[in-house]
């Protein structure tokens, strides 16, 4: 499984370690509990974990007005080390003063890279993974900034949305992107754009991230890191025909969002996808499988990408050892094949999975 670390934070003095847990909607309400028991099984790998439990999402609008209070705000940054975000249910339809809390908690806490790692399990241990790529999404702008209108046109109704890419998060980015690239095996980075169109704001994101090799602070580091680029309709393609054409891919936001969803279909399931939301100072592990309402509360729901999410998570924070416990685990349990949830063509239930893991721990 993902075993690179990117900026490593400090974690020295730490006695405890404090995580946020965020449920929200959907089935993040069954599976962000089974990444909490995985961590506690743990033991002594990391410092002892204290849980703080803190809403946001759509019931907690429908509930309150607000998606995501200045309350979890507050405790994130004062309180947290760190954070587990398990789904959010949002409507397809416009609602009067509800936006999307986790696009707004990426904002608030500036937790600019979405890291998604997409690895198969190889039959044997030791073999190599036929899928072993690593989409890297920038996280705060390009269309998810929100800022749309409707007008009344000679024609009828029109909509736009506005869509800003920046120099500085386009080089943010690319340097997160530069940092994973370099510490691989093969040391592989391609860009996704689709500047042959869109040349001003892809345009943008390209160059500037093909730039970061030639900053001052880069001082060679990148030198052994190919820089190669792909539009993002044959990024798609290529990926179902040769996904092993690709190591790491950084994307803007829209892109890497598809892309990384895309690319769940080719090792069974999104329920096996993690995520991590990272920044300088914080970060937040996150499934990418949605909040799936049509099987919320049928207790089938798969943990293991909440599981992988806690274990990406606990690696970005320096605890390589806890973190490859838990994705050896994870790895065994897939690969024996026996207790397996319904996305997987198993008949096992989202405690059963659990189990499982926590036997192999």
């Amino acid at each position: 499984m993902f075993r690179a670390s990117v900026r490593t934070m400090s974690t020295a003095a730490r006695q405890s370690l404090r995580i946020g847990l965020i449920p929200a909607d959907g089935i993040g309400k069954e599976v962000i509990p089974a990444a909490k028991a995985a961590i506690l099984a743990l033991g002594s790998d990391i410092p002892k974990p204290q849980f703080i439990d803190l809403s946001a999402g759509w019931e907690t609008f429908t509930r309150t007005g607000v998606a995501l209070p200045q309350e979890t705000v507050d405790i994130l940054r004062q309180d947290c080390d760190c954070a587990l975000f398990g789904s959010v249910s949002s409507p397809s339809r416009k609602v009067v003063g509800y936006s999307s809390p986790i696009v707004a908690l990426r904002k608030e806490l500036d937790l600019y890279a979405n890291i998604r790692p997409v690895v198969s399990v190889a039959p044997v241990v030791g073999e190599k993974p036929s899928v072993d790529l690593i989409v890297v999404r920038e996280n705060t702008e390009c269309l998810y900034v929100k800022q749309e209108v409707q007008t009344v046109g000679e024609h009828g109704k029109e909509a736009r949305a506005t869509r800003l890419i920046t120099q500085r998060a386009s080089q943010r980015i690319g340097q997160m992107a530069f940092e994973l690239a370099n510490s691989r095996p093969r040391k592989l980075l391609t860009i996704i754009h689709k500047s042959n169109v869109l040349s001003i704001t892809d345009g943008l994101f390209r160059e500037t991230v093909r730039s970061v090799p030639t900053l001052p602070e880069a001082n060679g580091k990148y030198d052994q890191v190919t820089i190669s680029e792909q539009l993002v309709d044959s990024a798609v393609y290529r990926l179902f025909r040769e996904p092993e054409v690709f190591d790491v891919m950084v994307a803007p936001n829209l892109y890497g969002d598809i892309l990384s969803d895309a690319a769940a279909a080719l090792v069974g399931s999104l329920g096996l996808i993690p995520s991590i939301n990272a920044g300088d100072s914080f970060v937040m592990g996150e499934p990418v499988h949605g909040s799936a309402p049509d099987i919320e509360g049928k207790g089938i729901a798969n943990p293991i990408a909440s599981i992988r999410s806690a274990a990406l998570m606990l690696r970005h924070l320096g605890y390589t050892k806890g973190a490859d416990r838990l994705d050896t685990a994870v790895d065994q349990v897939i690969r024996e094949g026996k207790v397996l949830t319904p996305d997987l063509k198993g008949t096992s239930t989202t405690n059963e999975v659990l189990e499982a893991v926590l036997r192999i721990l």
